[in-house]
């Protein structure tokens, strides 16, 4: 197997990788030290049946840039396949700002072709390569050097068989006219939006029990410095300090480092320096915050009157929908989307794009009276009411 580790060697296989139709990829990384992926490898093949026209390319080699790859990215006529592509798009999006287009996700389309929610990359070697992945060097440090024969085995074979899976589920979606739902879902895995949190946004991830305005404020402050501390030193957001303490630190509101000092649960480098500083400011910045510019709590759902009846109709539909799609019930809508729908809500995903097409339409008719559901043998089936 070959490994890259100059920028000429890459721009070579790119070149010729832009004369066929689709590229996979796939990447190594490590994430538990640091903010942003530390990117380790990154694994591309060709078209073929064995591992010859795949390369692990190193980023870590003295002297490599990734920009032929990102022109091949860039290239529209080449198909860039992943599986599960969110987070080595984050990596791409993050070093150089782009994104591979078009994009097919095989997480995605197995899931839209019946292979269950959330489908991942064994079972789908394993269902249709009949055949099995040694995931034993799936937690090894991939930045070390030299990487043994066993990482380099395992890295190129999740690309290797996903060429196989590839052409299995583009097939299964051209057959069926599901290549749109595909893409529809992809939409927000290219968008910037998904890789970018603004630190002002940032409390919006913390749960609290507590939705006071004031309470919320502090909340927002704290998260806010958390955020864009750890991005700017480019280390983990819990390194600064974690949730729980985020939520003590609200309710105690110390406005001093020996108030500070009481806090149970903030770590210990937190407890002087420029974190501690960083958190006196953001509390103090949160109790000062005029009650005008306090975040406010989004409490449109609790004031929704739920009918229980038809959300539990709702349920049954959904249910014999999916079944007959041969798609996860939960990728067309959750419980909270089924209550919503049931209560008057018009706004939510399940009622949009290829989700109407599939279970939207006849939802929407339901709650006006105008279909019925029935038993026909083992099915649940709809007839005009």
């Amino acid at each position: 197997m070959k490994t890259i580790t100059t920028t000429a060697d890459l721009a070579e296989f790119c070149t010729e990788a832009a004369n066929h139709p689709y590229v996979t990829v796939d990447t190594e990384f490590l994430r538990e030290r640091t903010y942003y992926s530390k990117l380790c490898l990154v694994q591309l093949a060709m078209p073929g049946t064995d591992d010859s026209s795949g390369v692990l390319v190193d980023p870590l080699a003295d002297g490599i840039s990734l920009e032929p790859l990102y022109d091949l990215f860039r290239d529209t006529s080449v198909v860039k396949v992943f599986h599960a592509a969110r987070q080595d798009l984050e990596i791409f999006f993050v070093d150089a700002q782009v994104f591979p287009e078009p994009l097919f996700d095989t997480q995605v389309a197995a899931m839209v072709c019946g292979f269950g929610e959330q489908v991942g990359y064994e079972t789908l070697v394993r269902k249709i390569c009949n055949a099995g992945v040694d995931k034993s060097s799936r937690f090894t440090d991939w930045s070390r050097r030299p990487l043994s024969d066993a990482q380099k085995k395992y890295a190129l074979a999740d690309v290797t068989y996903l060429r196989q899976i590839y052409e299995f589920l583009a097939e299964k979606l051209e057959e069926s006219g599901r290549a749109r739902w595909v893409k529809e879902e992809l939409t927000i895995l290219t968008s910037p939006d998904t890789y970018v949190t603004q630190p002002q946004d940032a409390w919006k991830r913390v749960k609290t029990r507590t939705n006071s305005p004031k309470f919320l404020g502090i909340v927002r402050e704290l998260a806010a410095f958390r955020e864009a501390y750890a991005q700017e030193r480019n280390v983990p957001r819990n390194r600064v300090y974690k949730d729980d303490a985020l939520v003590e630190l609200a309710s105690l509101k110390p406005s001093n480092h020996e108030e500070l000092g009481r806090a149970r649960l903030i770590l210990r480098e937190a407890r002087k320096g420029e974190i501690a500083d960083g958190i006196l400011k953001a509390i103090a910045a949160g109790i000062a915050c005029p009650s005008a510019d306090l975040p406010k709590p989004d409490r449109s759902r609790e004031k929704l009157q739920v009918n229980p009846a038809l959300a539990d109709l709702l349920r049954v539909l959904l249910k014999a929908k999916t079944e007959k799609a041969g798609v996860a019930a939960k990728l067309i809508a959750p419980a909270a989307d089924l209550d919503g729908i049931a209560a008057g809500l018009r706004d939510v995903p399940a009622l949009q794009g290829w989700r109407h097409e599939v279970f939207g339409v006849d939802a929407l008719r339901l709650c006006k009276g105008e279909i019925a559901l029935t038993v026909k043998g083992n099915d649940v089936i709809v007839v005009d009411a």
